[in-house]
């Protein structure tokens, strides 16, 4: 798809769609026509509809450069960026790029930092910027849109490569260069963002909302693992003149908040955010952004919360605190993930039992028991399987029932309630980003 530049003409924009799409939808020697006649011409409709929704775009933007009430929201929005001595300094031409390749040319006011002479004349000093284009989130040069587009498919596909071409399939050809920066830069943008909320947070100035107001709120987290590169300064390889590094394995934490209906499905209609996050930090951290998001989602305001993970100590030890401090501890519930549980029975089972029609019976039996409520008594059942254990496998036997007797004192296997609630008792959500941010994405090449 060639690069297409705005005209600003709805009318002249709507004539020529018209125009293609009623080749287009021309019935001509049928008897010819297959499968691949009709991906053609959908192919054919498509590139003619992303032009002009691009054209569309390119009206409302040259509308708003000109409202005046515009200019100054932009000068408003942008006075923190400015210096003591900046000053606007006439306009520039900017283009835009936006879906259908179609370039958006607009004439926009700059301000720049001024540096004064003693002959009185003015001479920019520095980099400035176009007010209006920093409010709006264009001044990489393309629309947001776009730009999150770009951002998406160049992190989740396999190679920037294949990311091309999908963005050049729905209208959007960039170069490679250009492709890698954006997606690159979306990504620290976002971690400057979520900076500043957490440097908001911590001087009582965070913006609170009400998004989980009434709602049922699941809370989950879980860590990774994935290897990182620390090079040496000092090395340097002779023959490649390459920096050398060693790799260290590190836990990357993640968590995710959703919300469930009634009957306990995940809602992703999109009135309610579902946030995925995560940091190579240690666990004080991601206990930031957590807070973070809760704060500013409106925790205390959520009608029943339930905090699902696997047995790591430190969520059980930090994450129950920060939610009593944000008042929701008479509406929270705590839970292990039931199949992470259910992995120490195996476990147990393998240490206990030698024939594995047995084992397999137990395991079954034992996981019933665990699901149902029978908490007590599969910890009194384990006890009695150990006595006639002795060496290794007996203190196999001994760590698993001192995991599920210490997670029975604090609360976490109540799966028969939690089920009764109809809220989820497995960390799938979690494991499911820790799969795709971590397995596929970061240990991934790209």
């Amino acid at each position: 798809m060639s690069k297409i530049f705005a005209n600003f003409n709805l009318n002249q924009s709507l004539k020529d769609f018209q125009v293609n799409v009623t080749q287009v939808l021309e019935l001509n020697n049928v008897a010819g026509w297959n499968g691949i006649t009709i991906l053609e011409r959908e192919e054919k409709i498509r590139k003619a509809a992303l032009i002009l929704a691009g054209q569309c775009i390119g009206i409302l933007l040259m509308q708003l450069s000109k409202s005046t009430e515009a200019k100054e929201k932009a000068i408003e929005c942008t006075k923190g960026w400015w210096r003591k001595k900046t000053k606007k300094n006439g306009c520039k031409n900017w283009q835009i790029l936006t879906v259908g390749n179609v370039i958006i040319n607009l004439k926009l006011p700059y301000v720049v930092e001024i540096k004064t002479r003693k002959d009185y004349q003015r001479k920019p000093r520095g980099q400035g910027f176009c007010p209006f284009l920093r409010w709006l989130g264009m001044e990489s040069g393309v629309t947001p849109y776009v730009w999150s587009n770009i951002a998406k498919y160049g992190t989740i596909m396999n190679s920037f490569e294949i990311a091309k071409q999908t963005l050049k399939d729905w209208g959007v050809k960039i170069s490679d260069e250009r492709l890698y920066r954006l997606t690159y830069k979306f990504g620290i943008e976002g971690l400057s963002i979520r900076q500043s909320k957490i440097n908001a947070l911590k001087r009582d100035r965070l913006e609170t909302g009400s998004s989980l107001k009434d709602k049922r709120v699941i809370i989950s987290v879980d860590g990774g693992r994935t290897r990182v590169r620390n090079y040496d300064q000092k090395k340097i390889n002779p023959k490649t003149k390459r920096k050398k590094y060693t790799g260290e394995w590190i836990e990357p934490k993640l968590l995710t908040i959703y919300t469930v209906d009634a009957t306990g499905k995940k809602i992703k209609n999109g009135e309610v955010p579902v946030i995925n996050d995560g940091t190579y930090g240690n666990y004080k951290k991601l206990l930031s952004i957590l807070e973070m998001y809760l704060v500013s989602l409106g925790i205390n305001e959520a009608q029943q919360i339930l905090l699902i993970a696997d047995g790591a100590d430190w969520i059980w030890q930090h994450i129950p605190p920060l939610l009593n401090r944000l008042g929701c501890g008479d509406k929270t519930s705590y839970l292990v993930d039931f199949y992470h549980a259910t992995e120490h029975l195996q476990d147990f089972a393998d240490a206990a039992f030698s024939q594995e029609k047995e084992k397999i019976a137990w395991f079954k039996a034992a996981r019933k028991d665990l699901k149902i409520g029978k908490v007590d008594q599969l910890i009194e059942q384990m006890k009695q399987v150990r006595k006639s254990s002795r060496g290794s496998r007996r203190k196999i036997m001994t760590n698993q029932i001192n995991y599920f007797d210490k997670r029975r004192n604090k609360g976490l296997l109540n799966y028969d309630k939690i089920s009764q609630f109809n809220l989820p008792i497995g960390s799938g959500a979690v494991e499911s980003l820790i799969r795709q941010a971590v397995n596929l994405r970061l240990k991934g090449n790209k």
